[in-house]
C-alpha cells in the first residue's frame, strides 16, 4: 500500500490546514461516490452475464464492454495515474503497472469481469488502509491552535483586539484570568500567577513581580494584568517552540512500507515470468501456438497480481488500530504499529506524564500529634491565600475554621490569628524572619513545603506535591519487561524532584532543570546512541520538539496540549503512562498478524500462479483464490482487535 497518505507528515499549526482538512474531505467523499458507482456497474454486468443473460446483452458487444469499461475507468483511473507517475520517474515495476498491464490484458481477451474485480478489489483494499487512519484522527481532537489568537492592546480609546503579528514592540497589552499570553512581555502589574506548565513543564503556577519577563503561551490565574510588549510575535519563544516542531518533523524520513519493497522484487519477476510463459513453450512444444501461450501469460499477469495480498497488509493494521483505539491508544498511521515493535529507548516527560500535574498533600508532620486539627488550623491561614499550595492544604483540611487578622508577607507566606492562637505559615524564610528555629532536616525537602510556627514555636510542616500518577511504577516495570532497553526522565522541573520520582519508579536515567532545547538536544545523543527506534512521551506544549524529532512521539491526550497531540504519532487517550507497553504489545501482535496474512496470502498466489501457467487456473479462480484469502486476513485481523493485553 503505497498511497500519499500512508507517509504521514505532521502538520505544522497554520490557519490553512481547516482549509486543506476540507478539501481532503471533499476528495474523500468523490472517491467514495465513484467506488459505489462502479460496484453498481459491475454488479449491473454480472447480473447481466451471469444471472439474467437477456439475449440483447450477449448479442450487443459494444454495450458489455462499455458497462465494464466505465466502471474500469471509475476505479482504475487512480491506480493508472500512479503508474504513469512512477513511470516517469524510471519505476517501471510497481503493484500499479502490474494491475495495470494485468487488467488491460483481462480486457484484451475479453475476461471484463475479472479486469473490473481486480481493479475493486485494490480499491477496497486501500479503502480499509484509508479507514484505519481516519479512525484513528477522528478520535484525536481537532488542533486548536495553540498560539493566542487575539491581543488586547493599549489605545487612545482603550484596549483593542488585535492579532498578536499586528502589534509592535513597546505596545501595552491586557490580559485576562484565563486567557494566554498573546507576546513576550515585562510585566507593568505588581505581580501575577502564570501556569507555565505548557512552555517549561514545571509544575507549580509561577508567580511574577512587575518588571519579569512574561512569555507567550503562558496561562493568566488569578487577576487581569498589563505587559509592555518586548519582543515581536514571530521572535517569540512560543514561535521558536512551533518553528522547532517543524524542524524536528522535516528531520523524520518518511517510512516506506513493506509491500513497496516487496513489490519492487515481485513485479519484475511477475513480468519476466510473463514473458517466458509466451516464449518458453516455442521451444518444448511441437504444436506451440502463440494465442494459447499468450492467452496463459495474460492469465498469468491477472492471477500475479497482488491484490490478495495487498488487501492482507491494511486488514492487519486496521485490525491493529481497532484493538488500539479500544485501549484509548490513537495510532495515527499504521507505520507507527511497525515502529513500536522496534523500541530500544523509551524517554519520558515527568509532570502530566509520570506524575499528575496537581498539587496534593503528601505528608503532614504536628508536634503535637494531632493532625487534623494542625491541618485545619493551617487551613484557615491559607485559605486567604490563591496560590496552588495554599489550595491543596484547604482541600485536604477536615474541618474549616476562620482566620482574623491575615497579613501576607510577600515571597514568604502568611500570618495571623486562628482560635486565639497566632499563627505563622509559609516556608523556612518566614520562620528566619521572625526569629523561630526550626530543624535543619526541612531543608533538605526537595518538595514544596508549608512550615508552621504557633505562637512563635515551630509546630510542625506539611508536604506538598505532585503526585506520581498510580500506575506509573507498572509502567516501568511492563517497559522493562517488554524488552525496552533503557528508560529515561526529562523534565523541566527542579532536578532534586525529577531525580527523587525517578529512584522511586526505577528510571535508568533522569535529567531535570532542562528548557525545551535542550531536552532535543538530549534527544538527540539518545538517537545518535541507539541505532533502532526511540520513543518520547510528553504532554506539554514545550515537548512538541521533542515528540517531532523521535522515532515514536506518544501523547498524553486527557490533558496534554493540543500542539503535543498534534504533533504526536501515537496518542493515549486515558492519561496512563502503562499504555506506552500496551502499545508496544500490540504492535507486536498486528505486526505478527501482517506476516501471518502476507504469508497465507504467497502460499495461495503461488499455487494458483502454477496452476496458471499450466493452463489448469483461469481467472475467475485467481479472483475467488484472492477472495478466500482476503475471508481469511479480515478473521485473523478480528483476533487483534479482541485479543487481551493487559
Amino acid at each position: 500500500m503505497t498511497h500519499t497518505h500512508q507517509d504521514h507528515n505532521h502538520q505544522d499549526c497554520d490557519s490553512h490546514h481547516h482549509n486543506h482538512n476540507s478539501e481532503a474531505d471533499h476528495t474523500h467523499d468523490s472517491n467514495n461516490y465513484t467506488l459505489i458507482l462502479s460496484i453498481a456497474l459491475f454488479l449491473l454486468g454480472i447480473s447481466l452475464d451471469f444471472i439474467f443473460k437477456p439475449a440483447w446483452f450477449q448479442e450487443t458487444p459494444y454495450l458489455r464492454f462499455s458497462v465494464y469499461l466505465l466502471s474500469y475507468i471509475l476505479v482504475g483511473y487512480a491506480v493508472w495515474k500512479n503508474a504513469i507517475v512512477q513511470f516517469l520517474k524510471f519505476d517501471f515495476f510497481n503493484e500499479f503497472s502490474l494491475m495495470g498491464i494485468a487488467t488491460l490484458g483481462a480486457f484484451i481477451l475479453k475476461e471484463y469481469p475479472e479486469g473490473v474485480a481486480v481493479m475493486l478489489f485494490y480499491t477496497v483494499g486501500e479503502l480499509f488502509q484509508e479507514a484505519a487512519v481516519n479512525n484513528a484522527k477522528k478520535n484525536i481532537k481537532n488542533l486548536l491552535d495553540v498560539r493566542p489568537t487575539t491581543a488586547f492592546v493599549l489605545r487612545s480609546n482603550g484596549f483593542v483586539a488585535l492579532k498578536p503579528e499586528q502589534v509592535i514592540v513597546g505596545d501595552h497589552i491586557q490580559v485576562r484570568v484565563g486567557e494566554k499570553v498573546s507576546l513576550d512581555g515585562e510585566l507593568l502589574t505588581d505581580k501575577g500567577s502564570f501556569n507555565t506548565a505548557a512552555l517549561t513543564g514545571e509544575s507549580k503556577p509561577a508567580t511574577y513581580t512587575k518588571g519579569q519577563i512574561v512569555l507567550a503561551g503562558m496561562l493568566n490565574l488569578d487577576q487581569v494584568v498589563r505587559v509592555k510588549v518586548t519582543k515581536k510575535y514571530e521572535d517569540s519563544s512560543l514561535s521558536k517552540i512551533l518553528q522547532m516542531v517543524q524542524e524536528a518533523t522535516s528531520r523524520k524520513a518518511p517510512s516506506e512500507l513493506m509491500i513497496r519493497k516487496f513489490a519492487k522484487i515481485y513485479t519484475p519477476i511477475v513480468f519476466a515470468l510473463a514473458v517466458l510463459v509466451i516464449l518458453l513453450p516455442y521451444f518444448i512444444f511441437p504444436d506451440y501456438n502463440f494465442n494459447t501461450w499468450f492467452y496463459r501469460a495474460l492469465v498469468f499477469l491477472v492471477i500475479s497480481c497482488p491484490c490478495a495480498l495487498v488487501i492482507s497488509i491494511p486488514l492487519g493494521y486496521f485490525g491493529g488500530i481497532g484493538a488500539a483505539s479500544r485501549h484509548g491508544i490513537l495510532f495515527k498511521g499504521a507505520n507507527y504499529l511497525d515502529l513500536m515493535t522496534q523500541l530500544d529507548v523509551v524517554v519520558m516527560d515527568k509532570t502530566g506524564t509520570l506524575t499528575e500535574g496537581v498539587f496534593k498533600v503528601q505528608k503532614v508532620v504536628a508536634v503535637n500529634g494531632d493532625q487534623d486539627q494542625f491541618v485545619s488550623l493551617v487551613a484557615a491561614l491559607e485559605k486567604q491565600s490563591t496560590h496552588p499550595i495554599a489550595k491543596a492544604v484547604v482541600a485536604y483540611a477536615p474541618n474549616q475554621l476562620q482566620a482574623d487578622n491575615v497579613e501576607e508577607i510577600a515571597g514568604m507566606g502568611l500570618t495571623g490569628s486562628v482560635a486565639g492562637k497566632r499563627l505563622l505559615v509559609g516556608n523556612t524564610k518566614l520562620l528566619t524572619k521572625f526569629s523561630v528555629a526550626y530543624p535543619q532536616e526541612l531543608d533538605q525537602i526537595v518538595e514544596s513545603l508549608v512550615v508552621v510556627a504557633i505562637d512563635n514555636v515551630y509546630s510542625g510542616h506539611i508536604v506538598v506535591a505532585d503526585q506520581v500518577k498510580s500506575d506509573a511504577s507498572k509502567a516501568i516495570s511492563d517497559l522493562k519487561n517488554a524488552g525496552i532497553k533503557q528508560t529515561v526522565v526529562l523534565s523541566g522541573d527542579k532536578n532534586e524532584i525529577t531525580q527523587k520520582v525517578a529512584r522511586e519508579l526505577g528510571v535508568d536515567i533522569a535529567y531535570g532543570g532542562l528548557l525545551p532545547e535542550q531536552k532535543v538536544a538530549h534527544v538527540q545523543e539518545i538517537k545518535n546512541k541507539y541505532p533502532r527506534a526511540i520513543a518520547f512521551v510528553g504532554d506539554g506544549l514545550n515537548d512538541a520538539p521533542v515528540l517531532a524529532l523521535s522515532d515514536v512521539g506518544i501523547a498524553m491526550g486527557g490533558l496534554g496540549s493540543d500542539a503535543a497531540i498534534e504533533t504526536a504519532d501515537v496518542v493515549i487517550q486515558t492519561d496512563q503512562p502503562s499504555k506506552i507497553a500496551t502499545a508496544i504489545a500490540i504492535g507486536k501482535a498486528t505486526k505478527k498478524v501482517v506476516f501471518q496474512n502476507i504469508s497465507i496470502a504467497f502460499i495461495v498466489k503461488a499455487i494458483v500462479l502454477v496452476l496458471g501457467a499450466g493452463g489448469i487456473a483461469t481467472m475467475w479462480e485467481a479472483v475467488f483464490a484472492d477472495v478466500g484469502v482476503a475471508l481469511l486476513a479480515i478473521l485473523n485481523a478480528m483476533r487483534v482487535q479482541w485479543k487481551k493485553y493487559e
